[in-house]
Parts: C-alpha cells; structure tokens; sequence
C-alpha cells in the first residue's frame, strides 16, 4: 500500500473574542467542532480552497488575511495523515441561503476558554490552532505562492 497524505485547510476566524467553528458529523453519531475546513480539490490554490471551504461549511464569505502555518497530523481512528495548512481570516459576508456540506449541523463562537473545556473538537489540532493564533502573528500570504 502506499502512503499518501490527504492535504486539507481550515481558516481561524476571530471576532470580538470568539472564534468561528463548525459543528458537524464527522464519523460517528456524535457531533464535533472543528474550525472550517475541507481537502484542496484539483486545480486550487491553498487560499482559495480555504475561502472555499470556509463558504461551504459556513455560509460566510471571507477574506483570507494571513497564513498561521502546516500542521502534520496522522488520525487514530484511521490512521490517515492530514497536512492541513491554516489560515486567518475575515468575514466579508454572510450568503444569504447558503446551502452548507453534508453532515454540517451548523456554525458556532466559542471562546478561547469554552474551546479549551470543550470535550467534543473533532481533534487537538482545533484547541493547538487557536494557541498559535493568540501566540502570533499571522504570516503575510505571500509565503503560500
């Protein structure tokens, strides 16, 4: 068997506080949170699978305003290694009837502290990617050409 990595982005959206989550079935019965994110389709740059992502499973339109950074990450429920890159951003506009993902319940803003006590992140990067976000400053977009 080969091994191939899965390459994935999710976005760190910050407002007063609070940071934005998805709420969603990812596998099991019990929901989780996660920040936006999804795998980078054919074709797509990292930025624009991540505004991409970020609408499907949001509703939101957004701008992405800084890159936080590569996390290598390998799941122990099916040992899958994710190369997921992060970015923040800002929200532009909320579509009006968006149509979210299969298996999005919904989004959420949760604070740093709530995110912290919250027995139900769909993994720890969720809770490290927060840290580094508070801990740093996003790097400029130009590093992601």
């Amino acid at each position: 068997m080969t091994w191939m990595p899965h390459i994935t982005v999710a976005t760190v959206i910050e407002k007063q506080g609070k940071f934005l989550l998805v709420e969603e079935f990812a596998s099991g019965t019990t929901p989780v949170f996660n920040q936006p994110a999804g795998h980078l389709d054919e074709g797509e740059s990292l930025i624009e699978a991540a505004r991409r992502e970020t609408l499907e499973e949001t509703g939101f339109d957004i701008e992405i305003t800084g890159y936080l950074g590569v996390t290598l990450y390998t799941a122990p429920s099916n040992g899958v290694t994710y190369v997921r890159h992060t970015f923040a951003g800002e929200i532009i506009a909320e579509v009006e009837n968006a149509q979210l993902d299969e298996g999005i319940i919904g989004t959420a803003w949760l604070s740093y502290e709530e995110i912290c006590q919250c027995e139900r992140l769909r993994s720890p990067i969720v809770q490290k990617t927060i840290e580094h976000f508070l801990a740093q400053q996003p790097l400029p977009l130009s590093v992601c050409y």
